[in-house]
C-alpha cells in the first residue's frame, strides 16, 4: 500500500505540531510603578532610564549588586554582577531598544537554568502620570525544587524594584 505524498505531509505537520517544545517552564514578573508628570512624560521617563536602565546600572540600584563590570567577546555584550557575599553572575545581553534590553544568564550561582529576562520601562496603560518598571523572566529550575527557584528570582526582582522606587521617592522628596 503507497501512502499518498500529501497525506504524508498532512501526517508530519500534525506530528510536528502535536510535539512539545522545549522551553523554560517557570516564569517570574514584577513591576514598580512611577509616578511622573504626564506634561513631561517623555523627559522623565528618558531621564529615569538613563539612571535605572543602562546596562551596568544594577550595580546602582540593586542592593544585592556590590559592582558590574562590562566586557565584549566579538559582537557580544557581557555583565559579570559581582554580589555582595562575593558571588558572581555572568550575563549576555541579546537585545537592547528605546527604554528595555533583554538578558540571559551564562553563568551564575541561583538554582535556574534556560534564563532569558527583560527589563523595560513602559508608559502605564491605565494612569497617564504612571511609568512602570517591568522585569520579567522565564526560566527552568536547576537543583532546586521549582517553587524555591521561582521563589529566589522573585526576591531579587522584588528587591530591586523596590530599591528603584525608593531612590526615586528619595530624589522626589529633595
Amino acid at each position: 500500500m503507497t501512502i499518498p505524498k500529501s497525506l504524508l505531509a498532512l501526517l508530519a505537520v500534525n506530528v510536528a505540531v502535536s510535539m512539545p517544545v522545549q522551553a523554560a517552564s517557570l516564569a517570574v514578573g514584577k513591576k514598580a510603578e512611577i509616578k511622573v508628570d504626564a506634561k513631561k512624560m517623555d523627559d522623565e521617563r528618558a531621564g529615569l532610564w538613563k539612571k535605572f536602565g543602562a546596562w551596568c546600572a544594577i550595580k546602582d540600584w540593586h542592593p544585592a549588586v556590590a559592582s558590574c563590570e562590562e566586557s565584549k567577546e566579538g559582537d557580544a555584550e557581557f555583565r559579570t554582577l559581582t554580589l555582595k557575599d562575593g558571588a558572581k553572575i555572568k550575563e549576555k545581553l541579546t537585545e537592547r531598544k528605546d527604554f528595555v534590553y533583554k538578558y540571559m544568564i551564562v553563568e551564575s550561582p541561583l538554582p535556574v537554568k534556560n534564563y532569558e529576562a527583560q527589563f523595560a520601562l513602559t508608559p502605564d496603560d491605565d494612569d497617564e502620570d504612571e511609568i512602570n518598571f517591568a522585569w520579567s523572566a522565564v526560566f527552568d529550575a536547576e537543583g532546586k525544587p521549582d517553587k524555591e527557584a521561582r521563589g529566589t528570582i522573585d526576591g531579587i526582582f522584588k528587591a530591586g524594584l523596590e530599591n528603584i522606587k525608593a531612590i526615586v521617592a528619595a530624589g522626589a522628596a529633595k
